[in-house]
């Protein structure tokens, strides 16, 4: 169903293009022909592709995929079996302190330390990087990531969203150049969630960011990109809305002021699948690109029945995802 995403690996011209192109701009994450064995299990096999500067990228696959595995290579927290990773341009095995000055990482537990203050705990993490002007730099990123509300409060009495803020500050404080975020999203109500994504968001305008999640709506709200993994492969690397066009069906609502001819429905040239939702409603799948809109209009017409709504859905990411995953 999505021909243009199934077989990424064996290079088709229009995603081989996309990463052509991300190598002419200013590249801070560079993964190179990455594996990683667990005993003899392939966690990640042959894995590649590059992050621009300025670019919110979405890291998504099933549970089992690979994801957590590649950032914590990325982070320097698990060794490659074999390959490289590149991060402002410095080698995880050669430059591994230098990396990890330039990443700031939020793991999907978030662990902090619930018996000290923001402030305290901010202070602790500024000194690990021995940030200079430490006092000023935690005064700046409480205000950067909206804690000043709670500020004076120990990190146990926060409640979730105000945690997961504490955490994007403690990856934030050194200034990093490569955000990785793992599930920064997860368990947080609406309005944390919103507050959350306008948040990544607005980082995400500076430096590079690379955001594992399993909300597809997440990944539609805030990233630029997506790169869905499978199995420990990248099996699509595409922007956003090139993912939404990716379908060769379009589905089209249709609802007329009367009942339409199902056998005459399904015989307009395109059509692959009609489905009566109601009295005159009817959704109907077709090839892309048939230009079936005119055509069910003018069956209307013939049937004498006026069309009270006609529209094409927009294709959904959710959708891609699932068929590339399953």
């Amino acid at each position: 169903m999505y021909p243009a995403f199934r077989q990424i690996n064996a290079g088709p011209r229009e995603l081989t293009n996309f990463a052509d192109t991300q190598k002419q701009k200013t590249v801070s994450l560079e993964v190179n022909n990455v594996t990683k064995y667990y005993g003899k299990q392939a966690a990640l096999k042959d894995v590649s592709f590059l992050v621009k500067r300025g670019e919110v990228t979405g890291f998504l696959g099933p549970n089992g995929a690979g994801k957590s595995t590649m950032m914590k290579i990325i982070t320097c927290y698990l060794p490659p079996s074999s390959g490289n990773v590149k991060v402002a341009g410095h080698d995880i095995y050669e430059e591994s302190i230098a990396v990890r000055r330039k990443v700031g990482y939020l793991p999907e537990n978030n662990p902090l330390y619930p018996e000290m203050y923001i402030r305290e705990y901010l202070h602790f993490a500024a000194g690990i990087y021995r940030i200079k002007n430490r006092k000023q730099r935690v005064e700046e990123i409480i205000d950067t990531v909206g804690l000043t509300p709670e500020m004076h409060k120990r990190i146990s009495a926060l409640s979730k969203g105000y945690r997961q803020r504490v955490g994007l500050a403690q990856a934030l404080i050194h200034d990093p150049e490569v955000l990785i975020l793992d599930e920064p999203t997860s368990g947080l109500d609406p309005n944390q969630l919103e507050d959350i994504r306008n948040l990544i968001k607005a980082i995400g305008k500076e430096k590079t960011v690379l955001l594992s999640t399993h909300i597809m709506q997440e990944v539609e709200a805030i990233c630029d990109r997506a790169i869905i993994i499978k199995s420990g492969e990248i099996v699509a690397d595409s922007p956003i809305e090139k993912f939404k066009n990716a379908s060769d069906r379009e589905i089209f609502i249709l609802h007329t002021d009367a009942q339409l001819d199902m056998k005459k429905l399904k015989a307009v040239k395109g059509v692959l699948a009609v489905t009566k939702t109601g009295t005159g409603r009817y959704r109907i799948s077709a090839l892309s690109g048939a230009g079936v809109g005119p055509s069910l209009t003018a069956l209307a017409a013939a049937e004498n029945c006026t069309v009270q709504e006609l529209r094409k859905e927009e294709q959904r990411l959710e959708d891609v995802f699932k068929s590339l995953t399953r």
